[in-house]
C-alpha cells in the first residue's frame, strides 16, 4: 500500500479516536466548577482530578499520536481534508449513537463527510505527495497571524456566543501546532517548530475547556475543528507547495474538500447558542458568565 493511503487511513483513525474523545471531555469539563485562565494552576488541578476527563484526554492525546504519524505520510492539506469528518463522528457521539436524534442539517452534514472522504479516495489514485518546504519568513508570519487571531478572541468580548468564539480562538492555535508537526518532520532547524507545537497545543486546550463550560461540544469543538482544518489546508497550498493533481482528479479533490468544510459548518451552525437562550448541554453557563463579569 502507498504511504500515503496509510497516512490517511491514520488521519481517518484519528479523527474518530479524537472526536470522541472530545465529547467525553466536554461532558467531564462542563460539569466541573468554573474554570478561568486567571487561576490556571487551579483549573488544571480540577481537570487532572477528574477521571473521566483524564481518560478522555489520553484518547485525544493518542488520536494526536496518531495525526502526527499520518503527517509523516501524506501531505498536510489532506490529512487535514480527512481529519474534517471527525465532526460527522462527534455529531453520532453527542445524539449518543443515534441518527435520528440529529437534526435535518446535521445528517445532512454527515453524508457531506462521507460523500468528501469518497471523492478524496478517488483523487488519490496513482497520485504522489508533492509539497516543499516553505520559506522561515513566510512561516514565521502565518503561525504569529493566527496566535494573534486567537489572543484577541480570547481578550476582547464579541457579538456571537463565547462558546463558538473561544472555540474558534482554540482552532487558530490548534492549527499553529498542526503546521508545526508537519515542520518538525523536516528535520534540521525546523525541528525548533517545537517550542511552537507545545505552546499552542498547550493553550489551545486549555481554552477548549473554558469554551465546554460555555457551550455544548458541538458549538466549541465544530467551530475549533473547522478552523483547525480549513487553516492547515490552505497553509499546505501556500506555504508548502502543494498543488492538487490535474485533470479529473483536480475537481474530485477540489470538491471532496468543499464538501469535507461544508460538513463541518453546517454542523458547528446548526448547535450555536442563540444570544436569548442559554447554551444546551451547560447548566454553569449563567454562574460562569457572572463570575467573567465580576472580574472584568
Amino acid at each position: 500500500m502507498p504511504p500515503v493511503w496509510i497516512g490517511l487511513t491514520l488521519a481517518f483513525a484519528s479523527a474518530l479516536v479524537t472526536n470522541t474523545a472530545y465529547s467525553l471531555e466536554h461532558d467531564a469539563a462542563a460539569a466541573l466548577p468554573p474554570l478561568s485562565p486567571r487561576r490556571p494552576f487551579r483549573s488544571a488541578q480540577m481537570l487532572l482530578g477528574d477521571r473521566r476527563w483524564v481518560l478522555a484526554f489520553g484518547a485525544e492525546s493518542a488520536g494526536w499520536l496518531m495525526y502526527v504519524a499520518a503527517l509523516r505520510l501524506a501531505p498536510l492539506s489532506l490529512v487535514q481534508a480527512v481529519a474534517a469528518s471527525g465532526v460527522a463522528v462527534l455529531a453520532f457521539a453527542t445524539a449518543r449513537g443515534h441518527p435520528s436524534r440529529l437534526a435535518r442539517r446535521e445528517q445532512l452534514a454527515v453524508v457531506l463527510a462521507v460523500a468528501g472522504l469518497a471523492l478524496l479516495a478517488l483523487s488519490l489514485v496513482d497520485t504522489n505527495e508533492s509539497d516543499q518546504h516553505p520559506a522561515v519568513i513566510g512561516t514565521v508570519v502565518w503561525l504569529a497571524a493566527c496566535a494573534g487571531g486567537a489572543v484577541l478572541l480570547i481578550a476582547m468580548p464579541t457579538r456571537f456566543g463565547r462558546a463558538a468564539s473561544l472555540g474558534l480562538a482554540a482552532g487558530l492555535l490548534f492549527a499553529d501546532g498542526d503546521i508545526s508537526a508537519k515542520l518538525i518532520g523536516y528535520g534540521g532547524w525546523w525541528l525548533l517548530a517545537l517550542v511552537t507545537l507545545i505552546i499552542a497545543y498547550a493553550v489551545g486546550t486549555s481554552v477548549l475547556q473554558w469554551a465546554y463550560q460555555r457551550g455544548d461540544a458541538l458549538t466549541a469543538v465544530g467551530t475549533a475543528t473547522m478552523v483547525t482544518n480549513a487553516v492547515p489546508i490552505a497553509a499546505g497550498f501556500v506555504l508548502l507547495g502543494e498543488t492538487p493533481p490535474s485533470g479529473t482528479r483536480a475537481v474530485l479533490q477540489i470538491a471532496a474538500f468543499v464538501c469535507l468544510v461544508v460538513s463541518a459548518v453546517a454542523l458547528r451552525r446548526q448547535q450555536a447558542p442563540q444570544a436569548d437562550q442559554p447554551s444546551p448541554g451547560s447548566g454553569l453557563e449563567r454562574r460562569i458568565q457572572e463570575n467573567d463579569g465580576i472580574s472584568r
